[in-house]
């Protein structure tokens, strides 16, 4: 095996990008290395070159999700073998980045590659289903989080029956995970803002209920109104602009969670008059991604059983080359339920 690979590298903060020649890392205890064949890319991939957060050691390699094969097992892994297919929770430093050819992986947060979906496919999975669940799913582990007890363990699935929730940004991908992870609970009805085509697409996964992202705040509370008449104590803001952030706080019942993706951006004075809980979890790029989530030993029976789907992938050609074209896309809002896909082996 080669001992050098191709990266795409962020040179400095709000710098340019370059494909470059970088060592293959060695796997330590509890790592796993993978050749990469995809990997996919995520609205924080361009918000950290625009505005120089997150990361500060520089160069950097992005990427969150990927998939790929085992190439070696690091000392004190159980479960998996060089030649498995694999795909995982990538990031939030280089040696784990997606966006290179070989890449680190922590065993806790990857999982088998099922035979009913394919590496593009699976690319789709891990940041999404990382953050739906370590948004809501923190019963007994010290992460904030709605404290729900978690579908994947003895007893889970059903038990939040008969409860609504609401889902700001069904479409997204931390939306469409949050939606299924909702419906394996039973939580219904399950309503969830998007743009209306995406309306059929939402409710095969889940959702009883799909409304106009457009709408404006009273407009969203009256159409609610019509659906359920039992508090709102779990509301998940997939989006978190301020705007919807805003939003979701005024539907949120008194002493309801308030599950945010991005930091907090609540207006001051309406959290004083209203007093809720409001979580902010960062998913992937913060504290979940050290911590062992569970429903990684259950992903592949969850995907292989359907009850766990893959997001609609579209790809990207030219290899690492391919991610600033994918970068722009999203940047501009240009992709709508669908996760950028790349394969760093095509690399010229």
């Amino acid at each position: 095996m080669t001992t050098q690979q191709k990266a795409l590298l962020l040179k400095d903060k709000q710098g340019r990008f370059a494909i470059e020649a970088i060592p293959i890392p060695t796997p330590g205890a509890n790592e796993l290395l993978v050749k990469i064949e995809s990997a996919a890319l995520n609205p924080v991939d361009w918000k950290v070159p625009e505005y120089g957060i997150i990361r500060e050691d520089y160069p950097v390699i992005l990427g969150y999700d990927a998939a790929g094969t085992v190439e070696e097992v690091g000392p004190e892994v159980q479960g998996f073998a060089k030649g498995d297919k694999v795909f995982y929770q990538a990031g939030p430093t280089n040696e784990y980045g997606a966006f290179q050819q070989y890449a680190l992986a922590k065993a806790n947060v990857t999982a088998k590659l099922p035979g009913n979906i394919t590496f593009d496919e699976a690319t789709s999975i891990p940041s999404g289903i990382t953050t739906a669940t370590l948004g809501l799913f923190t019963h007994n582990i010290n992460l904030d989080g709605a404290e729900l007890y978690p579908f994947w363990e003895e007893g889970g699935r059903g038990k939040y029956s008969g409860r609504p929730i609401v889902i700001f940004g069904g479409s997204s991908c931390v939306g469409q995970f949050t939606i299924q992870v909702a419906k394996l609970s039973g939580f219904s009805p399950i309503i969830t803002t998007a743009s209306l085509r995406n309306a059929d697409m939402l409710k095969e996964l889940g959702a009883t209920h799909v409304l106009d992202r457009n709408l404006s705040t009273d407009a969203l509370s009256e159409e609610i109104a019509k659906i359920t008449s039992k508090p709102l104590e779990i509301v998940y803001d997939a989006i978190s602009l301020p705007v919807t952030q805003n939003a979701a706080f005024d539907i949120t019942a008194p002493g309801g969670y308030l599950v945010l993706v991005l930091s907090e951006a609540i207006d001051p004075a309406k959290k004083a008059s209203q007093p809720k809980h409001v979580i902010v979890h960062l998913g992937a790029t913060g504290p979940g991604y050290e911590a062992s989530n569970s429903v990684w030993t259950t992903l592949t029976e969850l995907v292989e059983e359907g009850v766990i789907q893959p997001m609609r992938v579209q790809i990207l050609s030219g290899g690492l080359a391919g991610i600033l074209e994918g970068l722009d896309l999203l940047k501009k809002d240009k992709v709508s339920a669908a996760k950028l896909v790349v394969h760093p082996q095509e690399t010229a």
